[in-house]
C-alpha cells in the first residue's frame, strides 16, 4: 500500500493508486451514485448537467480504482450495468439532405491551402474566390421545415442523417418566425442554423440553479443542448434560447445566385442572421476578419470558437460538391486552443482494435475550454522521445481544435530531479504478445490479433458504433461486460444474445442494474439492426485503412454484399483482374486493397462473414433517386486534359450522378472520356471495344452540355 496521503487533500482529488482501501470503497460508492444520477439526467430527463468529457472522467476514475482493487467492485458498479435506457421522448426525423460537418483548419496557411484546392478543382486562374465569413457559434445544430411559409417541423442535427423532432421546443425561441414574412415564399423550405444561449442568460440560469440547489451547467453549449431536449416545452421557454440561421436543406426552388444573397433573404423572411457575417473578396480579407473576431470574441454576447468561410457563388458550391462527410466549399478556421499547466501522473498504454499501442498521459485533472481534462494523447513513442515527456513532469496541455487534449511541451523546472525516460514496451500490455513496429510506421502494433482481448473488445465496440451497426444501448461498457461473461465473443453473438440469454448464467433482466424493460429495450434495438446498408456493414468490420468514405466507395462499386465479397476473395491473387479492378477504383490503392486481401484471407474472418450473412440482411447499396441518370451504375474512366472542367471536378460530378469512376481501363469499363493528349488509356480502350466519348459528348450524355 502506498504511503498515507496528506489529510487535507479531498479523497475525490487523489489519484487511484494513492487511495487506501477504506478511501477507495468510499470513492467507489460516491462514483456509483453520481454516475447513476447523471445517467438518469441524460437518458430519462434529457437534461444533462455535465459535459461528455466530465462524465467520461467519472467513468475512467471508477475503472482505475476497480482495476487496482478488484475486490472492492460493488454490485451497483457502473462497469457492471448498462446506463438507463433512453426514453422514447422524441420522434426520429430523417433529414431530407444530410446535415454535414465541416472540415477544420488551425492556421492561415491551411486556410490558404483550402482556397488553393478550390482553385485547382474548378480550374480557376486569376478569378477571385469570394467567400462569406461567419462567426462559428458554439451551439447546437437544428433544421426547420416551412410549408407555404408556416413552420411545420423542427429537428436536431442528431448524427447528421437522423435527428429528433423538437418542434414544440423550437417554437419557444423568439428568433424563429412561426410564419415567414414577405411574398413569393418557397412552397417548401428547410432552414438550418444554430441554437445557442447567450452568456448573460447562461449566467442567470446557473445562478438560479445554484439558489435551488441544482447542479450547474458546464458551459452555454451544454445548457442550450439540455434545454432544447426538455420533455416539457415550458421549461425550454424559460431558458431563453436563441437561433442564428445560416443554411438550407430541402428547397422547392433555387435560393439565388450567391450565399450572401441567401442570407439577405433569410433576414427578409424574419430570421436572425449573424450581423458579423462579412463577404470577403479573397484570402487577405478572410484573414483580416478572422483576426478581428479573435480579438473581440470575449466581448461578444455569445460564445464562438472560430470563423466559417463559405464560397459565395452557389453555382461553384454545386460544382464543388462534397467529399466524405463535409462540403468542399466550406471550412471552419478554428481559434487557437486553450492551454493549461498540470502534472503528468503516469503514462498508460492503450491497445486499439487494429493492435496499435497508443500512449496516453494520465493527468492531474484540470478545467480546460469548459471541460475537465484528466487524460491527453501522446500519439506514439517518437512523440514521447521528441518531447522527452516523463512521468512526474509538469506539462502544458491544450485541446486540439478544442476537442482532443494533447501535451504541447514539458515545463523545465530548475533543481527538480526528473524520473527516468519512459521506455516504450515491446510486448502488448493486454496479452503479452510481441509488439512490433514495421518500417515506415509510426505505431507499434500487437501481433496477438484475435487472441488479444483489447483488440477483440475494440473490434466489437467498433462494430456497434454509431456509423456502423449503431445499436442503441450497447456501448463500450456493455460490450466489455458481455465479453467478460462470454455472452458476446464474435459479432454474430450480438444477434444471438436474446436466444442465448438464459444459457450463460442469469437472464439479463435478472442482472444487477438491469430489469425487464431495459433488457427488452436492448433486444429490440438489436432486432432493429438486422438490416443494414452495405457501406455501413463494410465499415463495421473494422478492416484496417477502411474508413467511412472508403467503405462507401467499395459499396458503390460492387453494389451487393455477395458481389463485394466474391470480388475481394478473387482479389487475394494480386495478378488477378479482380485485384486490378479493385486498385483502379478512384480513391482505392494498393494499401487498401492489401488490407482487404489480408482480412478476407484470414479463415476466422471468413467464418465471421458466413455467420453474419445468416443473421443479418445486408441491403444492396441504394443510389438515391435524385442521382438516377444515364450513367448511373456505369464505370467511367477519364483521360487527357479537359477544357470545360478539371479532371477532379469531372470525377466528382460523375460520382454524384451515380457513376463508378475508375483509374484504369478494363473490359468492364463502359465509357472512356478522352480530353486532349489522352495517352495509352485511349489505345487500350479502343482495343477492348470500350465506347470513347469526347468531353462534349460526355456533357451531352449527362445533360450538362
Amino acid at each position: 500500500m502506498s504511503a498515507k496521503p496528506p489529510a487535507d487533500i479531498p479523497v475525490k482529488e487523489l489519484a487511484a493508486e494513492r487511495l487506501t482501501a477504506k478511501q477507495a470503497a468510499r470513492e467507489l460508492k460516491r462514483l456509483a451514485e453520481e454516475i447513476a444520477k447523471h445517467d438518469r439526467l441524460y437518458y430519462e430527463l434529457a437534461a444533462p448537467v455535465i459535459s461528455d468529457a466530465e462524465y467520461d472522467a467519472l467513468r475512467r476514475r471508477n475503472e482505475a480504482i476497480e482495476a487496482r482493487l478488484p475486490g472492492l467492485v460493488r454490485p451497483d458498479s457502473p462497469s457492471l450495468r448498462v446506463g438507463v435506457a433512453p426514453a422514447a421522448s422524441f420522434a426520429k426525423v430523417r433529414h431530407s439532405k444530410p446535415m454535414r460537418s465541416l472540415d477544420n483548419v488551425l492556421e492561415e496557411a491551411e486556410l490558404e491551402a483550402f482556397f488553393g484546392r478550390i482553385r485547382r478543382f474548378l480550374g480557376l486562374e486569376e478569378e477571385a474566390i469570394e467567400s462569406v465569413g461567419e462567426p462559428k457559434i458554439d451551439g447546437l445544430g437544428a433544421a426547420l421545415t416551412y410549408e407555404e411559409g408556416r413552420l411545420v417541423q423542427g429537428a436536431t442535427r442528431g448524427d447528421g442523417e437522423v435527428g429528433e423532432d423538437v418542434t414544440a421546443n423550437l417554437r419557444t425561441i423568439g428568433d424563429l418566425p412561426e410564419r415567414l414574412k414577405g411574398t413569393h415564399l418557397p412552397k417548401r423550405l428547410e432552414v438550418r442554423g444554430e441554437v445557442y444561449m447567450s452568456r448573460a442568460d447562461f449566467k442567470a440560469l446557473n445562478e438560479t440553479r445554484a439558489k435551488e440547489g441544482k447542479a450547474l451547467f458546464a458551459n452555454p453549449r451544454n445548457a442550450a443542448a439540455g434545454s432544447l431536449r426538455q420533455l416539457d416545452s415550458r421549461i425550454t421557454a424559460k431558458r431563453r434560447l436563441h437561433f442564428f440561421a445560416y443554411g438550407w436543406g430541402e428547397l422547392s426552388e433555387p435560393v439565388g445566385e450567391r450565399y450572401s444573397g441567401f442570407l439577405e433573404r433569410l433576414r427578409e423572411w424574419g430570421f436572425a442572421v449573424n450581423p458579423l457575417a462579412e463577404r470577403c473578396a479573397g484570402l487577405e480579407e478572410a484573414g483580416d476578419l478572422y483576426r478581428r473576431l479573435l480579438a473581440t470574441r470575449n466581448k461578444l454576447p455569445y460564445d464562438i470558437d472560430g470563423v466559417v468561410y463559405k464560397v459565395d457563388r452557389l453555382d461553384w458550391q454545386d460544382r464543388l460538391g462534397e467529399v466524405s462527410r463535409a462540403p468542399r466549399w466550406a471550412i471552419a478556421y478554428k481559434f487557437p486552443p486553450e492551454r493549461a499547466r498540470t502534472k503528468l501522473l503516469r503514462i498508460l498504454i492503450q491497445v486499439g482494435r487494429t493492435g496499435a499501442l497508443t500512449p496516453v498521459a494520465e493527468l492531474e485533472a484540470i478545467r480546460l475550454a469548459g471541460v475537465t481534462v484528466a487524460r491527453a494523447t501522446l500519439h506514439n513513442e517518437d512523440e514521447i522521445a521528441r518531447k522527452d515527456v516523463r512521468e512526474g513532469d509538469t506539462v502544458i496541455v491544450q485541446r486540439a481544435g478544442d476537442v482532443i487534449p494533447q501535451i504541447i511541451e514539458v515545463v523545465k523546472e530548475k533543481g527538480r530531479r526528473r524520473k527516468r525516460r519512459f521506455t516504450f514496451p515491446d510486448r502488448c500490455p493486454e496479452c503479452g504478445s510481441h509488439a512490433v513496429r514495421e518500417e515506415g510506421e509510426a505505431a507499434r502494433r500487437c501481433t496477438g490479433g484475435l487472441i488479444c482481448p483489447a483488440q477483440t473488445v475494440e473490434r466489437l465496440r467498433h462494430f456497434v458504433s454509431r456509423d456502423a451497426f449503431d445499436i442503441e444501448g450497447l456501448g463500450e461498457k456493455q460490450i466489455l461486460a458481455f465479453w467478460r461473461d462470454k455472452r458476446i465473443e464474435t459479432p454474430g453473438d450480438i444477434f444471438r444474445l436474446e436466444e442465448t440469454d438464459s444459457q450463460k448464467g442469469p437472464k439479463l433482466s435478472e442482472r444487477e442494474g438491469w430489469g425487464e424493460k431495459s433488457a427488452r429495450n436492448l433486444f429490440n434495438a438489436i432486432r432493429a439492426r438486422r438490416r443494414i446498408a452495405l457501406h455501413r456493414f463494410i465499415y463495421a468490420l473494422g478492416v484496417r485503412h477502411i474508413g467511412e468514405t472508403t467503405a462507401r466507395l467499395l459499396a458503390h462499386r460492387y453494389g451487393t454484399f455477395t458481389a463485394w465479397r466474391d470480388a475481394i476473395e478473387v482479389a487475394r491473387d494480386r495478378s488477378s483482374e479482380a485485384y486490378q479492378e479493385l486498385i483502379a477504383i478512384d480513391g482505392i490503392g494498393p494499401k487498401v486493397a492489401g488490407a482487404l486481401a489480408e482480412f478476407i484471407g484470414e479463415p476466422h474472418n471468413r467464418k465471421v462473414l458466413d455467420d453474419l450473412s445468416a443473421l443479418v440482411t445486408v441491403e444492396d447499396e441504394a443510389i438515391p433517386a435524385a442521382t438516377q441518370s444515364p450513367v448511373t451504375g456505369k464505370t467511367v474512366v477519364f483521360t487527357g486534359t479537359l477544357a470545360r472542367m478539371t479532371r477532379s471536378e469531372a470525377k466528382a460530378r460523375a460520382q454524384v450522378l451515380g457513376a463508378r469512376v475508375s483509374g484504369s481501363v478494363s473490359a468492364k469499363t463502359d465509357y472512356l472520356v478522352a480530353g486532349a493528349d489522352p495517352g495509352s488509356k485511349l489505345t487500350k480502350a479502343k482495343g477492348l471495344g470500350v465506347r470513347v466519348l469526347s468531353e462534349e459528348e460526355w456533357l451531352e450524355l449527362i445533360g450538362g452540355g
